[in-house]
């Protein structure tokens, strides 16, 4: 069954950057709790109930339908939310020059990147998330997805994913959803390992740098990373 993860971080690490105690509390213990247990209520006794959670993502989109089941969207939030809370940790960091020409070659410089990035998300209408995704090409891209779309539907690896939905943000950004996503980027596990300074406090946030540079198979992975139903 769909387990609920324990964050890498406690709920009120990250309230420096904006994302405050209450904030968590209601999106990691309401809202991503809410996707599991209806995600298991509709699992349980199906064909999928025993489906890696990648196979039944990609086994219920449909991707020309304006709408999809029940099954797909508690399902994809779930997986949304669990690369999302493992991306962030409470070290601030900045992106200096080791990840700078991958980066480049694809946007043009850092700033650019980052400009697109939070664009990306702040034209989202509505709900959804915006991504950092590697295309078949090998090249970097950003997009976007709504609801609980994400770039498994589209055949791409998700390199960071950023929550748009209003119930991430709205207690402390109200509307500014520029500001939150902002934030967001000063929190990423990633950037950390790129500053070659140590993560305070405990997380268990894995950065991202080898996928991104290029080598895959250097990668690590969280021990849950194939989401397998019990």
């Amino acid at each position: 069954m769909l387990t609920l993860p324990k964050l890498p971080y406690s709920y009120e690490a990250l309230q420096d950057f904006g994302m405050g105690k209450e904030t968590m509390e209601y999106h990691h213990g309401l809202h991503h709790k809410a996707y599991v247990d209806n995600g298991n209520k509709l699992l349980e006794g199906s064909d999928w109930e025993n489906k890696d959670i990648e196979e039944i993502i990609l086994g219920n989109f449909k991707l020309d339908s304006k709408s999809q089941n029940g099954i797909f969207n508690n399902v994809a939030q779930h997986w949304n939310h669990c690369e999302f809370w493992k991306m962030m940790t409470p070290k601030k960091s900045t992106m200096p020059g080791e990840l700078e020409k991958s980066i480049i070659d694809s946007f043009g410089s850092l700033s650019n990147f980052k400009d697109e990035f939070v664009a990306a998300g702040v034209s989202q209408f509505g709900s959804g998330w915006c991504w950092l995704v590697k295309d078949s090409d090998d090249r970097l891209s950003i997009t976007k997805t709504e609801n609980g779309l994400n770039p498994l539907c589209f055949s791409q690896k998700a390199l960071l994913g950023c929550d748009v939905w209003e119930h991430a943000y709205y207690l402390n950004y109200q509307n500014r959803r520029p500001d939150y996503i902002s934030a967001f980027w000063d929190m990423l596990a990633t950037f950390s390992e790129l500053t070659a300074e140590p993560i305070i406090g405990e997380t268990d946030g894995i950065s991202l740098l080898p996928t991104l540079l290029g080598n895959p198979k250097k990668q690590k992975q969280h021990q849950n990373q194939k989401f397998r139903h019990n």
